[in-house]
């Protein structure tokens, strides 16, 4: 079977591939190959600057040149390299020497062929590759994903301030809050996860096969290399990386920023999947509508159905991110010794990772968008509570020095069916002053919300 859509082994892939274009130019096989063109091209530029009589610094013909395959990289381009690795069974190697090959004709770029990949092991390229893509797929799709979510939540929570919510701690009816505040708290728990993944900083380093720069020093024993490789990581494109120096590892970086990085990202995602499971639960309520899409079907038996497909297909592939997201933060910052391999395959999979998480974060936008509040039945749900204004009841009582006021409460309204008259009664027999008791019979379930609205606005 040829490769389509239809013949993809992931969804990503296949079903989904339309919604994840944004992330395959950067994290796919090509977007790899694209960021270690770069890397090698930077490395190569800034030898020439180095003063070393042997490499004497390039012209700004040659330098636009190399920066153009850079800029200019295309998947003919990847599919060039990919011809090279049919030989040399070895990726890094196949970018060398392609990048050789764009040497030909071109005298100036010819005599300096033997500075493409100098003194570089292939980790040098591979572990700055990686962090290039992480920060571009962070960037790029991951913070324009969470805070499209963020803006529509705080959105959500401005017009809902005030509209009154019966809660349900345990599943059971509960202090009422307001449809805004609910939301507010999701936004405020996701900006602080957001500003976790944003503070993440991207780590490479390029210092050699164990970390020491001994081919470095063997070439030029008085040079700065520590220096020169960090210049190289942190000045910014194009003619540098842009990333942070990473001055110790053995043969690759470490890969704790990254270990950070995935468990933040998994952290705003396991907020989503409250966030999720919570609206599911409002829908079931009947306390959202979903706007309907025309020739939309929702049972392939039952015609009435309008299932919240978006936020359990969010749910799900929030759960594959972080299933994915948790082994890659578990397992790249070990390897045996100075080097095993057990880091390359599963580093793969980054983009798979992330592949899951904006699929999940494109369906809850789209679910959210879809939402249409049901004040009717939040107020059918409030009304028939009055049980939930015992607290205040029985806190005022307590204010005044009432003897066993949560006791009384308890003993008529737990378990039983409340009626507001049943609570007036009681309002009015109490020993309180006139003004308290006023100010108790004018509550009502939907008028007990606190701070809610108040709160709900702050965000």
């Amino acid at each position: 079977m040829s490769p389509s859509t239809l013949t993809a082994l992931s969804p990503l892939d296949g079903r989904y591939a339309a919604k994840l274009s944004t992330l395959r130019p950067i994290m796919s096989e090509y977007g790899y190959m694209h960021r270690r063109v770069q890397v090698e091209v930077a490395w190569f530029m800034a030898l020439s600057d180095a003063g070393f009589a042997e490499f004497k610094p390039l012209t700004t013909g040659a330098r636009a040149y190399l920066l153009g395959l850079v800029k200019n990289f295309s998947e003919a381009d990847c599919a060039a390299i990919k011809e090279f690795e049919k030989t040399t069974n070895h990726d890094v190697k196949a970018v060398e020497y392609w990048i050789k090959s764009k040497f030909e004709a071109r005298p100036e770029l010819e005599k300096a062929t033997e500075f493409v990949h100098f003194a570089c092991t292939s980790e040098d390229i591979n572990n700055t590759s990686h962090a290039l893509q992480l920060r571009s797929g962070r960037d790029q799709v991951v913070l324009p994903g969470l805070d499209r979510i963020i803006l529509k939540l705080r959105e959500m929570a401005h017009l809902h301030a005030d509209v009154p919510m019966l809660s349900r701690t345990h599943g059971q009816t509960a202090s009422p809050t307001t449809v805004g505040k609910e939301l507010a708290n999701v936004v405020a728990r996701l900006t602080t996860a957001v500003d976790r993944i944003a503070g993440v900083k991207i780590m490479a380093k390029m210092n050699g096969a164990v970390g020491n720069y001994n081919a470095h020093l063997s070439a030029w024993p008085e040079f700065d290399w520590e220096a020169f490789s960090r210049r190289v990581i942190e000045t910014p494109e194009p003619m540098g990386l842009g990333l942070t120096f990473q001055p110790y590892s053995i043969q690759i970086e470490p890969h704790d920023y990254m270990a950070e990085l995935f468990d933040a990202v998994a952290r705003a995602n396991t907020i989503l999947i409250d966030l999720s499971r919570d609206i599911w639960g409002y829908v079931s309520l009947g306390y959202f509508k979903q706007r309907l899409k025309a020739g939309e079907i929702g049972s392939s038996t039952m015609p009435h159905k309008v299932n919240p497909i978006d936020f359990e297909n969010a749910e799900g592939n929030l759960g594959l991110a972080n299933a994915l997201l948790k082994h890659l933060s578990e397992k790249l910052p070990i390897s045996r010794w100075q080097r095993d391999l057990t880091d390359s395959t599963v580093l793969r999979n980054m983009g798979v990772a992330l592949g899951y998480a904006a699929l999940a974060y494109t369906s809850l936008l789209t679910g959210l968008n879809k939402l249409e509040l049901n004040e009717t039945a939040l107020a059918d749900d409030l009304d028939a509570a009055w049980e939930v204004l015992a607290e205040p009841i029985q806190t005022v009582m307590r204010r005044y020095g009432v003897q066993g006021a949560y006791e009384k409460l308890k003993e008529v309204t737990r378990g039983q069916s409340v009626t507001a008259e049943a609570l007036h009664g009681l309002i009015r027999a109490l020993d309180i002053p006139e003004a308290e008791k006023e100010r108790l019979l004018a509550m009502t379930p939907g008028s007990y919300t606190g701070k809610a609205a108040e709160l709900a606005r702050r965000v």
